[in-house]
């Protein structure tokens, strides 16, 4: 009968041998210490966290507390790989792709070595996980900053910049459950080939070895700092929801605060919503300034010191500035040369609400297209945030 060979500092770059686990002197000792496996198994909660409340922007705040979580859990591993338990540190599967690929040749022939540790292949799984993970939470933090001007990189606002990290960021994402998926199928593969649960292993923290193969040190406290920090930081959360949220119902991200005009707000409000200046170009504001008598059927009329702050103020934030989301896509569906006098009329609102039909706008909870606050629970500051919407229940009458 094989027995294991007494393995050096490095251990996973030792084999274990190979065919069954239970061998003579071998008995199960402590491999995976503690932060190791709360690291792993939060890890696996707040990235499929992520992955779910990712789309719609309604659970956008939950989507970036689980990724602020994930990247704080990968710094720590990083940190741990240098100076966690034997098995834990990075020097002990330090392996190439070409030792991966051959591990995975003697995978499918039924002779791969038996690691008491990461084996080649995991250990390859591994790294790029974490590599994946960090870089996606970055993109994620540059999409926050330059699409919604918060978090850490809100100085950006750079919604080009923004659109082109959150395709990257989600195609990312994607490819990371990808690997997760093959990491999984790696972990069951290699649980029948060598006859052991290592799903079951990274949640015990033991595996049957020589006595000389396990570790001392548990090191319970620093798995304790970990859960207290993942912890307080999920009930500052939930705090923070129950009184931000009435109802838990609507997510108050509605941007940066935009420019405001009470001359207009009180002039254009007076007879229907005042639509922010962000959701048309100037050139379209000017039209109607220049037309009062043929203002949608009615006439208005200002004094030329009302009419002089109006135009200003709309042509200083129109939606050539793209302050807001919405005014940057509604300003790039707009060929130069037109000059929508609705906002319903150009074409990101048509994309936008091309799926509800005239019995949605003829509702009385709706009325009609230009009733934005039915749905748009922030279309009084003009920001039109997608985590603001909120579809109303419809009453079906006409």
């Amino acid at each position: 009968m094989d027995t294991l060979e007494p393995i050096d500092d490095r251990a996973d770059s030792q084999t274990a041998g190979t065919g069954h686990v239970v061998q003579e002197g071998m008995h199960p000792v402590r491999v995976w210490d503690l932060p190791t496996r709360v690291f792993h198994w939060t890890l696996v909660v707040c990235f499929f966290s992520a992955m779910a409340t990712g789309d719609p922007d309604r659970f956008r705040d939950l989507h970036v507390y689980f990724g602020y979580v994930v990247l704080g859990l990968i710094c720590f591993r990083i940190f741990w790989g240098l100076a966690g338990s034997r098995y834990a540190r990075f020097k002990a599967f330090l392996y190439g792709p070409r030792a991966a690929i051959a591990y995975v040749a003697d995978v499918i022939t039924a002779r791969a070595d038996r690691h008491v540790g990461h084996n080649p292949a995991g250990s390859v799984a591994i790294y790029l996980l974490l590599a994946l993970g960090l870089v996606i939470c970055v993109t994620g933090i540059v999409v926050q900053g330059a699409e919604e001007a918060q978090g850490l990189f809100k100085a950006l606002a750079d919604r080009p910049l923004g659109e082109f990290t959150r395709g990257l960021h989600e195609t990312l994402a994607w490819l990371m459950l990808a690997l997760v998926l093959v990491h999984i199928i790696g972990v069951v593969v290699e649980s029948r080939l060598h006859r052991e649960n290592l799903a079951k292993a990274m949640l015990t923290g033991r595996k049957i070895a020589g006595a000389n193969e396990g570790i001392s040190s548990n090191h319970s406290w620093v798995a304790l700092v970990i859960l207290t920090c993942v912890a307080s930081s999920a009930l500052w959360l939930i705090h923070w929801r129950l009184i931000n949220i009435p109802g838990l119902d609507q997510l108050p991200y509605v941007g940066r605060q935009l420019p405001d005009n009470a001359t207009w707000r009180d002039s254009c409000g007076a007879c229907h919503g005042a639509f922010h200046p962000t959701l048309l170009p100037a050139r379209s504001w000017m039209a109607h300034l220049d037309t009062p008598d043929n203002h949608f059927g009615l006439r208005w009329q200002f004094d030329a010191k009302t009419l002089a702050e109006i135009r200003r103020f709309l042509q200083q934030n129109s939606a050539e500035t793209e302050m807001t989301e919405a005014a940057y896509r509604i300003n790039k569906s707009i060929p130069a040369d037109m000059k929508p006098m609705r906002i319903t009329e150009t074409a990101f609102w048509i994309e936008k609400h091309g799926r509800m039909n005239n019995t949605t706008w003829s509702d009385p909870v709706v009325g009609s297209k230009s009733n934005c606050r039915a749905c748009h629970r922030d279309a009084e500051y003009g920001t039109y945030d997608d985590a603001a919407i909120r579809l109303p229940p419809l009453t079906g009458k006409p």
